[in-house]
């Protein structure tokens, strides 16, 4: 019966990691045993030098998912294959994950849309670029990924004031 299992890598060589096992499920003839092998990904967009860039996150790094009907000689393969540390649950018995579990980690980027990585950090110096408040400099005080909102502290009159800006009307100094 095929089921989807986590299977447990080196972080940063999923991908690496994928590839070898498919090498080996074709080089060993187990095809039947092993349907399809995921790294699971969204889709994020991120602001760099002003530009929206859309990238693709591992949205779990250090595994990898494995549809397969789990015998001796596919828990083999799998667990010889270079960069595996192993099968997520216990030693000897892989669990498989749920209808639901799998649902959300491979169709989360059709749930939902790109999501926006802010490059500002608090206490980082940065110029409004757009607004009311434009050619004011000031420093980040608070960063909401979520509205893709700053909050900064601009000084006016003499004073520092915190102001809400959105990334877009500002860039870094």
């Amino acid at each position: 019966m095929f089921r989807w299992y986590v299977v447990n890598t080196y972080s940063g060589h999923e991908n690496k990691v994928k590839h070898n096992l498919e090498h080996r499920v074709v080089s060993l003839g187990q095809q039947r045993a092993v349907r399809q092998i995921v790294v699971p990904t969204e889709s994020v967009s991120e602001l760099k030098d002003n530009q929206k860039v859309t990238v693709e996150k591992r949205t779990m790094p250090g595994y990898v998912l494995v549809n397969m009907d789990l015998n001796e000689d596919s828990w083999t393969l799998v667990k010889g294959t270079p960069g595996v540390t192993g099968f997520v649950g216990a030693s000897n018995e892989p669990v498989p994950l749920t209808q639901a579990e799998v649902d959300r980690l491979l169709h989360q980027e059709t749930a939902e849309r790109p999501r926006s990585r802010a490059q500002f950090s608090i206490g980082e110096q940065i110029k409004v670029i757009s607004g009311p408040l434009s050619d004011f400099s000031g420093e980040i005080s608070e960063v909401n990924e979520d509205a893709q909102r700053l909050k900064v502290l601009v000084s006016i009159f003499g004073r520092e004031t915190p102001v809400e800006v959105g990334f877009d009307q500002v860039k870094k100094v």
